[in-house]
């Protein structure tokens, strides 16, 4: 069994500990925070926690960094090569950290939102893997299949522009669900109202690409109503709702709707 190291205690790593807690010996937890090493270590059965990065185990087959972005750089290069597999989990962070200080390494990025407090399921979770060479790409993809029915992959730029892409789906949208939280308490509301709506819309995209399922006034071009609304908004909402009604007009002109 595979005996693997992580580096990291934060969203992605907790999901990821418990996602190969089982199909491989996850045998030591590091965090700067020693005391959310060892919660995480004593969730997925792990002997060993620490807060000690020179105190990392010497001998484990993989070393899965899953730290912030910003601070990636700082643990490849703080520590000694010692042969085995090291890897990433970043979107946007490339694998040419790894150049000049491992042998062996690569990159495994799951494209989910994580949370430390809710541990995703991974296995329908799409990973994206990059590795130096192709020995030490079977190995990454083996380690991701451990976890996830869908490992691929993906060099450096086309994780950059998977990010972006999950950027727009994920964190923009769920800023905008921030907005529409925000009118409703403005209304006396409450955002629960928007589940069913919210559920349905993106049920729909099994069947229909985002472009065939837009609905609303933009695509109508029901300038009225979008003017009503302008009326009713001000600040960062009130341009928030120009320009994105803008941009689904300017997509879909009102020519080609009346098709």
């Amino acid at each position: 069994m595979k005996k693997v190291v992580i580096i990291g205690s934060g969203n992605v790593a907790t999901s990821l500990a418990h996602g190969l807690s089982g199909r491989c010996q996850v045998a030591q937890i590091y965090s700067r925070t020693l005391v959310h090493a060892q919660l995480l270590a004593d969730a997925v059965g792990c002997p060993h926690a620490t807060d000690n990065l020179q105190a990392l185990i010497p001998d484990a087959d993989a070393y899965i960094i899953a730290v912030k972005d910003d601070a990636i750089a700082d643990v490849i290069t703080s520590l000694p090569d010692n042969g085995a597999l090291w890897l990433h989990t970043s979107g946007s962070k490339p694998i040419s950290l790894f150049a000049g200080h491992r042998q062996h390494y690569g990159v495994l990025w799951p494209m989910q939102s994580f949370s430390r407090e809710v541990v995703v399921p991974l296995d329908e979770v799409h990973f994206f893997a990059e590795a130096s060479d192709d020995d030490t790409l079977a190995e990454l993809m083996s380690l991701g299949h451990m976890m996830s029915r869908h490992v691929i992959e993906a060099d450096s730029d086309k994780r950059r522009q998977l990010h972006i892409a999950s950027v727009f789906s994920c964190n923009f949208a769920n800023h905008m669900w921030t907005l529409a939280s925000e009118v409703l308490d403005n209304a006396g509301l409450p955002f629960e109202a928007m589940l069913p709506l919210i559920r349905t819309t993106v049920a729909k995209l099994d069947r229909l690409s985002p472009a065939k399922s837009q609905t609303g006034p933009a695509i109508r071009h029901d300038n009225q109503v979008i003017n009503s609304h302008l009326e009713m908004l001000d600040g960062d909402k009130r341009e928030l709702y120009r320009l994105l009604s803008q941009s689904i007009m300017n997509r879909n002109p009102l020519d080609d709707h009346a098709k």
